[in-house]
């Protein structure tokens, strides 16, 4: 996809206008690898006949062809890497202060994947229990709080509550009580453990609020995950980098800054992907 700004008389001169978008198969985008084939407002679709064929001709500048041209018959194409793209999950912001909706009661359905912001976490762990791995979710929080065991209360109005019991304590510790790391914990094994494995999950920076005792867990955590899902990690982390490196398929890309410029390091000029994004 490409976009780009231009003066206009419009309130909104300066949202991002779309000028085109391309799907191909293969592995670099050819002439003759193209499939579907966006230029302003006209979408052309290639047919099994190789013909190309308008399937739009009025997208406005603001709407991308995966929200107007999805269509199942005439643009398969785009349809199948639309759902692709919306079962991506990522998690990159989880609230755990004071007013977080995830210290409060929540009300309760099945929830198979935990939301971006993590507000169903105790309807996620409990759909986890019923319908998940149980076995693993146990394992997961034994690994990071030794003898500590997870419950889930649902209330009289089905709202469900996360509640942790720590040996030495006499009662158990409510979500409004945990600390902003194990919540953090809490919220990672809901979103790894789910259900429903994405083709993709990105977890940007995890290590945030967590004790660094509780890395090398979570990477375990990460690397189990990881046989069901793409998972790609972005880290500040040394420690938690060092043991997500234990795993014989963890591939690390480290970024550097050079003249202002971020940069894979190492890469040199033949390393380089061969694809492009296509002219405008």
């Amino acid at each position: 996809m490409i976009w780009s700004a231009y003066p206009s008389a419009s309130a909104f001169d300066l949202d991002p206008a779309i000028k085109r978008e391309c799907i191909w198969s293969g592995p670099t985008l050819r002439p003759a690898s193209l499939l579907i084939d966006r230029h302003n407002q006209i979408v052309r679709v290639r047919g099994d006949d190789g013909e190309w064929r308008v399937v739009s001709s009025a997208l406005g500048n603001f709407d991308s062809m995966f929200t107007q041209v999805a269509d199942a018959r005439n643009a398969p194409e785009v349809l199948t890497v639309r759902e692709q793209i919306r079962s991506w999950r990522f998690y990159d912001h989880f609230r755990t202060d004071a007013d977080s909706p995830v210290r409060q009661p929540q009300l309760g359905t099945r929830t198979p994947a935990l939301s971006h912001d993590g507000r169903d976490l105790a309807a996620a762990l409990q759909t986890i229990t019923e319908v998940g791995d149980v076995t693993q979710l146990n394992t997961a929080i034994a690994d990071a709080f030794a003898g500590s065991t997870l419950q889930i209360t649902a209330s009289g109005d089905r709202r469900f509550s996360v509640q942790l019991q720590q040996p030495g304590l006499l009662r158990v510790l409510t979500a409004a009580e945990l600390s902003d790391g194990t919540l953090r914990y809490l919220l990672l094994v809901a979103a790894l453990l789910t259900p429903r494995p994405p083709q993709l999950m990105v977890l940007n920076e995890p290590e945030t609020s967590l004790h660094p005792d509780l890395l090398p867990a979570l990477a375990r955590l990460i690397i189990a995950a990881s046989k069901q899902s793409q998972l790609w990690v972005i880290s500040h982390s040394s420690r938690l980098l060092a043991s997500l490196a234990e795993a014989t398929n963890c591939n690390s890309i480290k970024l550097i800054k050079e003249f202002g410029e971020t940069q894979i390091e190492g890469q040199q000029l033949l390393d380089k992907p061969a694809w492009h994004w296509p002219s405008r």
